[in-house]
């Protein structure tokens, strides 16, 4: 029996880590303080007044802390989006494997990708591509960071509804219409409170996405 318990006792050692696993596990934590407190401040001040200063007080770091683990803004930025997307992945991943395949399940699809337009980590998604217009160096970040996560999106989409298959390209023209159309209510919701045009228009989105998948029209009162 020594031997079981000292093979033990060495599995439970070799799980705790040394000094270089703290250090690394104490970096990655500080890095994403800093990422997720640069998005914060995209959100609340806009993207030209993110500076390093405002991030590094709102991770509670000192400046030159924060350089230590990013350089420049720009380093912070590429490391936001990559972050920022990662989320926006998963979010709709989460939200969508929750829902009943049931007639609901367009409407709660919808109502599920509404309420991922209206977060906040949407608002930096979006300013950032408005600043990204006239700043060559942010868009060449930004442009093939969100080609990726179009193409995750697209392969997340596929997994996620298998009852398009066979519906050719009316599976893509379906996600267009929702990617397009949910980007417009985003853009307006930055501007004034979800009402009952927005709420219309989601009403509105389902009856064509169910023309597409050759479902029959709702009924609604």
């Amino acid at each position: 029996m020594k031997p079981r318990l000292r093979d033990s006792a060495d599995a439970a050692d070799a799980a705790i880590p040394g000094p270089a696993g703290w250090q690394a596990q104490k970096s990655a934590s500080t890095r994403l303080q800093i990422v997720e407190s640069a998005l914060r401040c995209v959100v609340d001040l806009g993207y030209s007044c993110t500076t390093t200063t405002v991030i590094a007080e709102k991770a509670g770091l000192s400046r030159g802390a924060m350089l230590h683990h990013f350089p420049s803004k720009i380093d912070i930025v590429r490391a936001a989006v990559e972050h920022l997307h990662s989320k926006r992945l998963k979010a709709f991943r989460k939200a969508i494997d929750k829902l009943p395949r049931d007639e609901t399940r367009v409407r709660r699809a919808l109502e599920a990708y509404f309420e991922h337009v209206k977060h906040p980590m949407y608002v930096a998604f979006l300013e950032l591509w408005v600043a990204s217009r006239t700043d060559p160096e942010l868009q060449s970040i930004l442009k093939p960071a969100q080609e990726a996560f179009e193409r995750e999106w697209y392969k997340t989409a596929v997994d996620l509804f298998p009852e398009w298959e066979g519906s050719g390209t009316n599976f893509d023209i379906a996600l267009d219409l929702v990617h397009y159309v949910m980007d417009g209510l985003a853009v307006s919701l930055l501007t004034h409170d979800i009402g009952e045009h927005e709420r219309r228009m989601v009403s509105y989105l389902e009856d064509r996405l169910r023309e597409l998948a050759g479902k029959p029209a709702l009924t609604r009162a």
